[in-house]
């Protein structure tokens, strides 16, 4: 089971202003190929059709734990792309739809990803950067505890990349955010995933390591991550199940070029940060009514249902 909490892993500042191509550039950390949408999707089926639970649990249970890590992320980056895509809040739920006659969003007509805004009114969705939908394809879950492994080794060092360079497209601190704290986190699972390989099969993948090579000490959205001891942590998830992992999250030094200080499983989650609230935009939704009128015939409806 899965237990939801109303905050996100870390948190975001307000976009210093509405960018929907820099929102439509963050989703590729969403649906593209080495999206979170893949690592989770590659975790958690692979968690659910896990073989020998009871023999191989170490394994088992850091593949279960950061599955549930891979769901905050997924919640992380949608967020980071519907606020650049919204904006700072103006105050603008207590406007009605005003005059729609002068086309007030002729500018999202030439938009990179115009989808976004006609069907999801500028949120998130399982789509890449150029509104391609993210597909099962890029789930792999072979029932075979090595080459799985190998694969989530494979899939970390892809998205790192992947956010590097999203990273260097986007100016806004909002989504430079996003990707700062999505670097260190996946050097941790990366590096996990490797430390796993070399308990089951004896070879010291780990010495590839960082792969590819991105030093987080250059990256300033990355710096309070990596002071505050991110990078040697990984998170149960559960109030009590998964600390077999420790069998592999243990007494291993972090990644060259990071702060030093041996590995770490930590008791739940992390302390995360708030959610931002999203203003509405009536005149993009349903310009008859103010968001208060949608409301109270919501209220009714419900009222007449029951």
């Amino acid at each position: 089971m899965f237990m939801r909490i109303d905050r996100l892993q870390a948190e975001l500042p307000a976009p210093k202003r509405a960018d929907p191509n820099a929102a439509a550039a963050l989703q590729e950390l969403l649906g593209g190929k080495y999206g979170e949408m893949s690592t989770l999707g590659n975790y958690m089926f692979q968690s659910f059709n896990f073989r020998s639970k009871s023999k191989l649990r170490p394994f088992y249970s850091l593949v279960a734990s950061i599955t549930a890590e891979e769901l905050g992320h997924v919640e992380l980056v949608s967020n980071g792309v519907a606020m650049l895509a919204n904006g700072p809040d103006q105050g603008l739920d207590t406007e009605d739809g005003g005059d729609i006659s002068g086309a007030p969003f002729e500018a999202m007509k030439d938009i990179r990803s115009a989808a976004s805004f006609f069907s999801a009114n500028g949120g998130a969705l399982p789509v890449n950067s150029n509104s391609m939908s993210w597909n099962a394809d890029f789930v792999t879950t072979t029932g075979n505890v090595v080459f799985d492994l190998l694969h989530n080794f494979h899939l970390e060092c892809g998205a790192r990349l992947h956010k590097l360079r999203v990273y260097e497209s986007l100016t806004d601190p909002t989504g430079r955010e996003v990707c700062g704290y999505l670097l260190v986190r996946g050097s941790v699972h990366a590096h996990a995933y490797a430390l796993a390989l070399k308990k089951i099969t004896g070879v010291a993948i780990e010495k590839m390591l960082p792969v590819p090579n991105i030093p987080l000490g250059n990256i300033p959205e990355c710096q309070k991550y990596l002071q505050e001891g991110s990078h040697r942590r990984l998170y149960r998830f559960s109030p009590e199940d998964y600390s077999e992992m420790a069998g592999i999250w243990e007494g291993e030094q972090a990644l060259p070029g990071d702060p030093p200080g041996e590995l770490e499983v930590v008791d739940g989650l992390p302390e995360g940060g708030k959610i931002h609230q999203l203003e509405g935009v009536p005149s993009a939704f349903s310009p008859d009514y103010a968001p208060e009128e949608m409301l109270e015939i919501a209220t009714k409806l419900y009222k007449a249902s029951r």
